[in-house]
């Protein structure tokens, strides 16, 4: 569905400040690096079951209760830290969750130490660029082929927490692919532009 605010036509993220910008600015733009994709990966695990937006307004209280999502600095949490941040009424409590971040943080150590990098295997999955945007929400898919071989590299890699569907919402969020619906000012990563041509 494309929404309009202040005379942009987005896909989503109508109504918001916050998730305007995010649909604007982030949101299947290109990212790389381990820290900044694990972020990404600890975030689409916490958002299952709420909306983004509830994940969008919590995140610099993330970003504060887990290390500035700093790997090596997550991986060496321990039972006491679990505690802590069940009792840190800024984030989403859930100690599945939680546990599943430290998990994921000590698998990219993991990672790191073997010579490779998350960086590596989240993009050695990247599909081959498609043409032209997606008509509608419709046309966009839950999960991939790439994305359910990106979840089960991850998970022999000891990641938790990460199903086809929720990789291919990584892969959407970090660019992999752009997923952005046709007539959407992001789609194809072409400029924001007026309605009407304007």
């Amino acid at each position: 569905m494309i929404t309009e605010t202040n005379d942009l036509i987005r896909c989503f993220g109508n109504g918001d400040p916050l998730y305007e910008r995010y649909h604007d600015e982030e949101w299947g733009h290109e990212v790389r690096g381990d820290a900044a994709l694990f972020e990404r990966m600890v975030l689409e695990g916490f958002q299952s079951g709420l909306s983004w937006l509830t994940i969008l307004r919590k995140r610099e209280a993330f970003r504060g209760a887990f290390a500035g999502f700093e790997p090596g600095a997550v991986a060496e949490f321990d039972h006491s830290d679990v505690e802590r941040l069940m009792e840190d009424a800024e984030i989403v409590r859930n100690r599945r969750k939680i546990e599943s971040a430290i998990v994921n943080a000590q698998a990219v150590v993991a990672l790191q130490a073997a010579g490779r990098s998350l960086d590596d295997v989240v993009w050695s999955h990247q599909p081959p660029l498609r043409t032209g945007a997606p008509a509608t929400w419709e046309d966009v898919p839950a999960s991939t082929p790439e994305s359910a071989a990106l979840a089960k590299e991850l998970k022999s890699l000891g990641f938790v927490f990460v199903g086809p569907t929720t990789m291919y919402a990584l892969m959407q969020a970090c660019g992999l692919v752009d997923d952005h619906v046709a007539g959407c000012i992001a789609a194809s990563n072409t400029p924001p532009r007026q309605r009407d041509g304007g």
